[in-house]
């Protein structure tokens, strides 16, 4: 950084706080030091924050399992506790770092956050369980149960907490590199999205470049659903002396479709001002969802798959589903009665809103809702992008925030049409016009609930976001259907 910053004296920019003379010489030094170590300090801390949150959940299970006084009452000494509860920790963490649990890279909402957490829990209470079976070790199955419930709360507070606690350190300072993002489409808007929601990567999005006239001066914001954070468009050309003024450590071009010669024109001025470069890919493929490479004599070649077929899993998930809808109903028919009347009441029409839609393989079936709009809207248009929309009704607004009209659905579960968790539903004229990347949404059931839903970009259209979906569908496994409920019952209580 010693010859970059010679350079920038002749720019008339503003000195980065760490070079000012207003700044002792030992706090400098010590904030470029833990700059350059933030990502291992922080690994570090998460893995004994991990090991004492397991403890301390084992710990809790075993007081939990003496006070109720449930099964056999085996007496432990101490250090018996203690050994067990770390045996728990220890066989944790490894299976979390194992599944990418310290890998510093965005999270999907959070939600494979707390996919890990589930599905390592589940390991490790199948393995506990199987010990009280096949060894003479007397160890409780109450108190693992127990350990079972309280380890994956423990573990997903903490976590949330850690979340809070870099990004109250990225505020201050540490840690975050600060990027530039060239190109405010579709593209450049998502991974400003991205980056803003995802403090452990630790890129801050400063500044937003663009070429194109149209949206020069424009604002992006976070979400329509969470406008906390925005940025205004800048106008190109992104250039040395640009970065140098916004003090940048990276760019990322944002747009797939630039030309090679603008590119190479970026990535010239991006090293001309000591800053990494980061891209998009050309040929879209998110993630690589079902992308296989394979090596011909140093060719690289790539072929695409389909989603492959799961039976064991479709199965137990249709049971699944099944039980959870009919106990759902029950329980919230009072409720639905009661919101079906407040419609009548405080909108003319009726209360339930039928419509067509396409489902697993392009079949079509009825879907049922709460009616949300007034009775003279389309009944097939385009669905309202944000609250504020003239078509939906006073009430409506508070349905859609909370999420209680999607409850009817439960009705499109029993009946085998949709799932709970699944890519959502679209209406036949928006799946006429679907490529051929889209339409490998139709390949699984669609759901009440997904990743789309989770995200808080809803000011797109469903198929616009498709890497949510393919990564859903690719992935798809019963700790990641519940994570992703346990995450929706958590945004509809919020009431985004």
């Amino acid at each position: 950084m010693t010859t970059s910053f010679r350079a920038r004296e002749s720019v008339s920019a503003p000195i980065p706080e760490v070079f000012s003379p207003t700044v002792s010489a030992k706090k400098a030094q010590s904030q470029l030091w833990v700059k350059a170590r933030f990502d291992k300090i922080v690994s570090g801390c998460e893995i004994l924050a991990d090991l004492a949150t397991i403890v301390a959940a084992v710990l809790c299970a075993y007081f939990a399992y003496h006070s109720l006084q449930l099964g056999k009452r085996i007496q432990y000494s101490p250090t018996a506790v203690l050994g067990v509860a770390f045996a728990f920790a220890c066989v944790g963490v490894w299976l979390l770092e194992r599944n990418g649990a310290y890998r510093r890279d965005s999270s999907l909402l959070r939600v494979k956050e707390t996919e890990r957490v589930l599905r390592v829990s589940s390991q490790v209470f199948l393995a506990a369980f199987s010990i009280t079976f096949f060894t003479s070790y007397l160890l409780s199955r109450w108190m693992i149960v127990f350990a079972f419930l309280l380890v994956p709360v423990f573990l997903i507070a903490e976590k949330q907490f850690l979340i809070r606690a870099i990004r109250a350190l990225h505020i201050r300072g540490y840690g975050m590199r600060k990027v530039v993002l060239y190109g405010a489409g579709p593209t450049g808007r998502r991974i400003f999205s991205v980056l803003v929601r995802s403090p452990k990567l630790g890129l801050d999005p400063i500044a937003i470049v663009d070429d194109e006239l149209a949206r020069i001066g424009t604002t992006i914001f976070e979400s329509s659903y969470r406008p906390r954070r925005s940025a205004a468009v800048l106008a190109g050309p992104l250039t040395q002396e640009l970065l140098w003024q916004y003090d940048a450590e990276m760019v990322v071009i944002a747009d797939p479709s630039i030309s090679r010669d603008r590119f190479s024109e970026i990535a010239k001025e991006a090293i001309a001002a000591d800053a990494a470069i980061s891209f998009v890919p050309q040929h879209f493929a998110p993630s690589d969802y079902w992308i296989n490479y394979m090596n011909l004599d140093g060719l690289l070649l790539a072929s695409f798959e389909g989603p492959k077929s799961r039976s064991s899993y479709d199965y137990s998930k249709r049971f699944v589903d099944l039980a959870l809808s009919l106990a759902l109903l029950l329980l919230t028919a009072p409720l639905l009665l009661f919101i079906a009347l407040i419609i009548r009441i405080t909108s003319s029409g009726p209360a339930l809103f039928v419509q067509q839609r396409v489902g697993q393989n392009g079949k079509l079936f009825m879907l049922y809702k709460l009616r949300t709009m007034h009775t003279d809207a389309p009944p097939y248009a385009y669905s309202p992008k944000t609250s504020a929309d003239p078509r939906i009704t006073p009430f409506g607004q508070f349905l859609r925030r909370t999420s209680l009209d999607e409850l009817p659905q439960l009705l499109n579960v029993i009946k085998g049409e949709m799932s709970l968790v699944g890519p959502r539903p679209e209406m036949p004229f928006i799946v006429e016009q679907y490529n051929w990347l889209q339409r490998q949404r139709l390949q699984v059931k669609p759901g009440i609930t997904g990743l789309w839903q989770l995200s808080a970009d809803r000011n797109f259209l469903m198929h616009e976001n498709i890497e949510y979906d393919l990564y859903y569908i690719r992935n798809r496994n019963f700790s990641m259907d519940l994570a992703i409920l346990l995450h929706t019952f958590v945004f509809a209580a919020r009431g985004v």
